[in-house]
Formats: C-alpha cells, sequence, structure tokens
C-alpha cells in the first residue's frame, strides 16, 4: 500500500475508535491533508456492507472531510446500527479519494449508457430533488451500465425505468486505499 493510503487508513480507524471512546492516534501531519478534498469512507464486515459515508464535493480539509466520513459512515448511516466498540476490530475501512466532478453531455438514455465506463466510473444521478450516487466500486456487483444506471434511479426514489430530458448525470473516478 501506498504511504498516502497507509495515512489516510491510520485518521480514519483513529477517528472512529475515539468517537467509540477506544484511545486512537494518528499521524495527522502531512502538508497534503490541509488541501481541500472529497472522500468516501466505506465500513465492511465479513465483505458486507457495514456503513457508507462520503462527500461529493470538496468543501473543506480533506483531513476534516476524511475524519468526519470515517465518524458518519461507523455511526451515522441510516442504513445501519451505530458500530460498537465490540465490532471495531471485525470492521474492515476503504477510503475513495474523489476526482473533480466532470457533467457528462448525451441525447438520450442509450447515449448516456453507451459513455460509462464500467470499473472506472462513479456516478452522480440528479434530476429535479432526485438524487444518488455509486462509486466505481459498484460496477462489481451491477457490472452491465443498464443495470449500474436503473440501480441508481432507484436509489434516487425513482423507478428503475425512469426517464425524462431533465436528468443529469456526472461522472468521477477514485483513488482508493483499503485495510488488508
Amino acid at each position: 500500500m501506498t504511504e498516502t493510503g497507509s495515512i489516510l487508513l491510520a485518521i480514519a480507524r483513529a477517528a472512529i475508535s475515539r468517537a467509540l471512546h477506544i484511545p486512537g492516534i494518528a499521524d495527522e501531519s502531512a502538508p497534503w491533508l490541509t488541501d481541500y478534498g472529497a472522500c468516501f469512507v466505506t465500513l465492511t464486515q465479513d465483505k458486507q456492507l457495514r456503513g457508507c459515508i462520503g462527500s461529493l464535493i470538496p468543501y473543506q480539509s480533506l483531513l476534516a472531510d476524511l475524519k468526519s466520513n470515517a465518524v458518519s459512515a461507523a455511526l451515522h448511516d441510516p442504513r445501519f446500527t451505530p458500530l460498537t466498540a465490540e465490532e471495531l476490530s471485525s470492521t474492515r475501512i476503504e477510503i475513495s479519494l474523489l476526482s473533480p466532478i466532470e457533467k457528462m453531455e448525451f441525447r438520450d438514455e442509450a447515449d448516456a449508457l453507451s459513455q460509462l465506463r464500467p470499473g472506472i466510473d462513479g456516478v452522480i444521478f440528479e434530476y429535479g430533488r432526485y438524487r444518488s450516487t455509486f462509486l466505481p466500486q459498484v460496477w462489481e456487483q451491477l457490472p452491465q451500465p443498464a443495470r449500474f444506471l436503473s440501480h441508481l434511479k432507484r436509489k434516487a426514489g425513482l423507478p428503475e425505468d425512469f426517464w425524462d430530458e431533465g436528468v443529469q448525470l456526472s461522472r468521477y473516478s477514485v483513488s482508493k486505499f483499503k485495510e488488508a
């Protein structure tokens, strides 16, 4: 693993530990941690999702974003009960650093689907007040673009076969770091 990944994972684990009232320290002195950055923190247990919270747009330092998202993934993901101190040792952390977001241009759904890059693109779906995103890692479970997009629509609260000319799609890539 890279030095960057080791630093980020140690900080995330220490932040979660402290939130669970377990002593945890990590070196937070790397100068690049003060740069604005957006990340997602994903928690798994036995390869099953246990929490995932993140930011799409950089609005604070990477250090602040990482610590906030790590604690939120552990304690505030509405899909799960809060992580307990007893569960922490069996929980694996994955961090996804997001690239800048790129708005996609397309004529219709078929054109949009033809532009998606499985395994590379994280996708943001937007229509009016409906919004959802999948990290590129979700392609591992949903490798076909049409199925990926239909699940993204469902996650946003719309029918899987929904389409309207007002749909907006954006994409991003990630650099990911995962505990062994």
